[in-house]
């Protein structure tokens, strides 16, 4: 990779990175040589706050996610627009775990709600490192090292993270990766919380949706999965929540997790977001663990004018569900990737 300075080495004929601002907040925007495509991340999380393509008309380019729009909406996470999450997706119960045969507790001496979730990186400080340009895609890596003991309340652990964008023409692939720098072992996992639109300014509602999963998790009326095999509900059981033939949203709202997903070539998984209107596709993919879906009901703003379709590796509150225990113990000096992605297909009117 090369360095920062200078674009990162960019030439008139590669892609482009230029540093800027939101508000007092520091980005980074990469930009195609043609203008085909424009990606801006906030340094805080390495968060995804726009992302721009192409659409084959003359000289348009099509927004393709719903992302903080100004400095206060990225510094109150309102919605968790694209939010890396880092050490844990979606919540923690009562803020609460036991690992490593001692009890945590991330909300000390909080009554009432103790709701935590998806974990510090989204907020984290992250400084980009490295940066290669060609023709035909930029790849950056950025990196965050505030993950240490003292720092977060009930995490006393140390983790280095690395997240990797690879922007293409019409795709964009995100790697997290995390080493655990301390002496002892680390619960971990990662997700990513985008928010997708193919409709705007229309609602979701007619846009057509394909999951390849074939289990259900269960949860209470706290959105906390059930315990053990209680979790898991065969899609077969529940017709409502099965997307494994392509469906049209129409006024569902979705909250949920999906399971067992099935791969395809090279172990990738796609969830398929498509608008019939236009014949425009968003392809999710994934290597790995499962996907949990929002329609965005609850947002402050927008709401069901973009959908959450969210690469996780672990359902929520993963970290008190003793049968991944050992999945999630990420060992000293031990490193673990997740990988997602999207990519776009335009449309075919």
């Amino acid at each position: 990779m090369t360095g920062r300075g200078g674009g990162g080495g960019a030439t008139a004929d590669t892609f482009r990175i230029a540093e800027g601002r939101l508000g007092d907040e520091p980005t980074v925007t990469v930009s195609a040589p043609d203008g085909a495509v424009r990606v801006v991340l906030a340094l805080r999380g390495a968060t995804l706050l726009s992302w721009q393509v192409g659409s084959g008309a003359a000289g348009q380019s099509k927004e393709l996610t719903d992302g903080y729009r100004d400095e206060a909406e990225l510094l109150s996470q309102d919605g968790v627009r694209a939010g890396l999450l880092a050490p844990f997706p979606n919540r923690v119960a009562d803020g609460r775990y036991h690992h490593g045969g001692r009890d945590h507790d991330l909300l000390p001496g909080r009554l009432g709600d103790r709701t935590v979730y998806h974990g510090f990186a989204r907020e984290a400080p992250f400084r980009l490192v490295a940066a290669t340009m060609t023709p035909e895609s930029a790849r950056l890596l950025l990196r965050s090292t505030t993950i240490r003991p003292g720092r977060y309340p009930g995490y006393p652990f140390a983790l280095d993270l690395d997240v990797e964008y690879t922007i293409g023409r019409r795709e964009l692939g995100i790697e997290v990766r995390a080493t655990n720098v301390g002496e002892i072992p680390a619960p971990y996992a990662a997700g990513w919380h985008p928010y997708f639109t193919l409709s705007r300014p229309r609602p979701i509602d007619d846009l057509v949706l394909q999951i390849p999963a074939h289990t259900l998790i269960r949860t209470d009326a706290s959105l906390i999965p059930l315990r053990g095999k209680n979790a898991l509900l065969p899609l077969d059981r529940c017709p409502d929540m099965d997307f494994r033939t392509p469906r049209r949203l129409g006024d569902a709202v979705i909250d949920a997790c999906f399971a067992d997903l099935t791969p395809g070539p090279g172990g990738r998984t796609e969830t398929v977001l498509s608008d019939p209107a236009t014949g425009a596709e968003l392809r999710v993919w994934q290597h790995g663990g499962y996907l949990h879906v929002f329609t965005g009901d609850t947002l402050a703003r927008d709401r069901r004018v973009s959908i959450a379709l969210e690469p996780v590796e672990v359902p929520t509150d993963a970290f008190n569900r003793p049968e991944l225990a050992t999945a999630l113990s990420l060992e000293p000096g031990r490193r673990r990737e997740f990988r997602f992605g999207v990519a776009y297909v335009p449309s075919t009117h």
